[in-house]
């Protein structure tokens, strides 16, 4: 199976590429339009054997299956569409819209043409921690599910961001953009279709002009509630671009997940923390093999949704863009 990459803005085509690549697929090129040159560089370096082709040339191309996407997000759905249209299913760099009225379009475009539309939640797929975590409440180890805490920090790396990073009708503001990954690990969790927004505010405490630099919502669904807080304050001094944490509370047990670092000295990521009825117990995730990549593109060849329902892709970005929307703003002088 072939695939192809379109959109080198964001770095994290990387991910994409290498990670379909190491699932057995070839990458037939790229096209190398880009608002980021040093994304496009640094995917040259990486990728040496690739192909640059024009972005017709790759969609016309019969045996390219998938489309890779990593597109100013406020583009991401008419370069899906278009890539849907001549039969290839997409899967894109979160976060897939950034408009209501784009993910309509999605729909309508997955339904017209059979195609999928995935995103790469990257924090839960990226993440063999958080495949363990999953696996202890699913086989109830901490009992029924009560909440959900996820924190996703990020470093702000201003001097190297694009100017479109800034631009919130660009990328759909901070919960659309980072929180989107705890509400597909909370709906997982759950095993949820759907939530209830109970609360969200953004903020801005001055990173940049103009610019909301935290942000947090709360979900509620039948069983459980969750509560998610995102924000761009990262210390430099932190040897990673953020210390993502997830705390899962059940009514006999507790999960804690330090995806990228273990500040009390362990060495590496995906450190899993378990406390139940039989006592505590620290589990290693690191070298725990990936698998969203491989069932992604089984499900492409065999048109079935085992890595990542249709369904749960297009709830979880109208829950980040309804909490967008909906957010109370505060700006601290």
């Amino acid at each position: 199976m072939r695939f192809a990459a379109i959109g080198l803005d964001h770095r994290h085509i990387y991910d994409l590429t290498e990670h379909l690549l190491a699932a057995g697929l070839e990458c037939a090129g790229y096209w190398p339009e880009t608002s980021a040159p040093v994304v496009l560089e640094g995917f040259r370096k990486r990728f040496p054997d690739i192909p640059a082709r024009d972005k017709s040339a790759l969609l016309a191309d019969p045996s390219i299956a998938i489309i890779a996407l990593a597109a100013i997000p406020c583009d991401r759905t008419a370069l899906a569409i278009e890539a849907m249209r001549h039969g290839k299913d997409v899967l894109s760099d979160k976060p897939g819209v950034t408009t209501l009225g784009q993910l309509a379009e999605l729909e309508q475009a997955c339904r017209d043409t059979g195609k999928f539309f995935s995103i790469c939640f990257g924090e839960r797929f990226l993440s063999p921690s958080s495949a363990v975590a999953l696996e202890i409440v699913r086989a109830g180890e901490i009992g029924r599910l009560v909440q959900f805490l996820g924190m996703g920090p990020h470093r702000l790396n201003r001097a190297t961001r694009p100017a479109w990073f800034f631009e919130r009708r660009k990328f759909g503001g901070i919960l659309n953009d980072l929180a989107c990954h705890q509400i597909d690990a909370f709906l997982t969790m759950a095993n949820a279709r759907d939530a209830d927004i109970i609360h969200a505010s953004v903020g801005q405490y001055g990173t940049a002009a103009d610019f909301d630099d935290f942000g947090e919502i709360v979900l509620r669904t039948e069983n459980a509630t969750a509560y998610i807080r995102v924000d761009w304050f990262t210390p430099d001094g932190l040897p990673t671009w953020g210390d993502g944490r997830r705390v899962i509370t059940g009514t006999e047990g507790t999960v804690e997940l330090r995806k990228n670092l273990d500040i009390a000295g362990r060495a590496g990521t995906d450190h899993v923390f378990v406390a139940d009825k039989n006592g505590t117990r620290y589990i290693h995730a690191g070298e725990r093999p990936l698998t969203f990549f491989r069932q992604f593109a089984a499900d492409v060849a065999n048109r079935t949704e085992l890595a990542m329902p249709q369904h749960h892709v297009f709830t979880v970005c109208r829950l980040a863009l309804q909490a967008q929307a909906k957010a109370e703003r505060f700006v601290v002088a």
